[in-house]
C-alpha cells in the first residue's frame, strides 16, 4: 500500500480529489467509462466537493455507495444526503449515472441483490470498480464491514446487510467486490484514527480494515493521523 501524508484533512480532500480525477480520465481512455463507490465521512464531503470542480469525463462515470444507513431519503444520517449535496450539486452527472443504495425498498433483501446485479451490468460479471473509497473507523471497520458482523463472512456476494449498528442496520459493499477494485483509495485523517491506522497499515487482519487487499492500494493520511 502506498501512502501519502499531507497538512491536514483538507490537503488530503484536495489530494484525494485529484487523484480519482485522474483515475477517471484514464480508465475512460482504457475503457470508456469509470465506475465509482464512494463513503461517507467529513473529509470525503470536502473531498467530493473539490471533486466537482475537477476535470472529470462525467458523461462516462458511473457512481456507486460503498455503504448506506437504511433510514428515509433526505434523511442526514444518510451517505446520500450529503453526496448530493457535495458531489451532485455542482457536477455534471447525468442522473441516470447515480447509483443511489435502494435502502428505501420494501424488502431489503431484494434490494441487495438488485444493487448486486446492478453492478454486474454496468462493472461487469464479476463486477470490478475502478476506484473504491474508503475510510477507517476508530473500531477499525471500513464500508459497513464491522467487528462482529455476520457480514464479515460474505464470500459469494457483492452487497450485504448488517445487523443494527450504531442506530441503524446497513447496506455495504463486501469483501470480494471491494477486493477486485481495480484501485482502492484510503482516507484517514485525525489524531484519533492514529491507532488502527497503524494495524490498517500492518495489514492486521483483527480488524475488518485490514482484510482489504493492499497491493493496488493508495493512503492518504494528515500529519495528525501518522505521528
Amino acid at each position: 500500500m502506498k501512502l501519502e501524508t499531507l497538512a491536514d484533512a483538507g490537503a488530503v480532500a484536495q489530494r484525494a480529489a485529484e487523484t480519482i480525477a485522474a483515475e477517471a480520465r484514464a480508465a475512460v481512455q482504457a475503457r470508456g467509462v469509470f465506475t465509482l463507490a464512494v463513503s461517507g465521512g467529513s473529509t470525503p464531503w470536502q473531498m467530493l466537493r473539490l471533486l466537482a470542480t475537477q476535470d472529470v469525463p462525467w458523461k462516462s462515470v458511473h457512481l456507486f455507495q460503498v455503504d448506506e444507513r437504511i433510514a428515509p431519503d433526505g434523511d442526514p444520517d444518510r451517505n446520500m444526503t450529503h453526496i448530493a449535496e457535495t458531489l451532485l450539486a455542482s457536477a455534471p452527472l447525468p442522473a441516470s449515472q447515480v447509483h443511489a443504495m435502494p435502502v428505501t425498498a420494501k424488502d431489503i433483501d431484494v434490494a441487495a441483490r438488485s444493487y448486486a446485479q446492478t453492478l454486474r451490468d454496468i462493472a461487469g460479471s464479476p463486477a470490478v470498480l475502478d476506484l473504491a473509497h474508503l475510510g477507517l473507523g476508530p473500531d477499525g471497520h471500513t464500508a459497513s464491514l464491522v467487528p462482529g458482523d455476520a457480514v464479515l463472512q460474505l464470500t459469494d456476494v457483492d452487497v450485504g446487510l448488517t445487523a443494527p449498528y450504531m442506530g441503524h442496520r446497513r447496506m455495504t459493499l463486501t469483501y470480494p467486490i471491494l477486493n477486485r477494485a481495480r484501485k482502492v483509495l484510503w482516507l484517514a485523517t485525525g489524531a484519533e484514527k492514529r491507532p488502527m491506522l497503524a494495524k490498517l497499515r500492518a495489514a492486521d487482519a483483527s480488524i475488518p480494515a485490514g482484510r482489504i487487499e493492499q497491493q493496488h492500494a493508495l493512503l492518504l493520511t494528515d500529519r495528525a493521523a501518522i505521528e
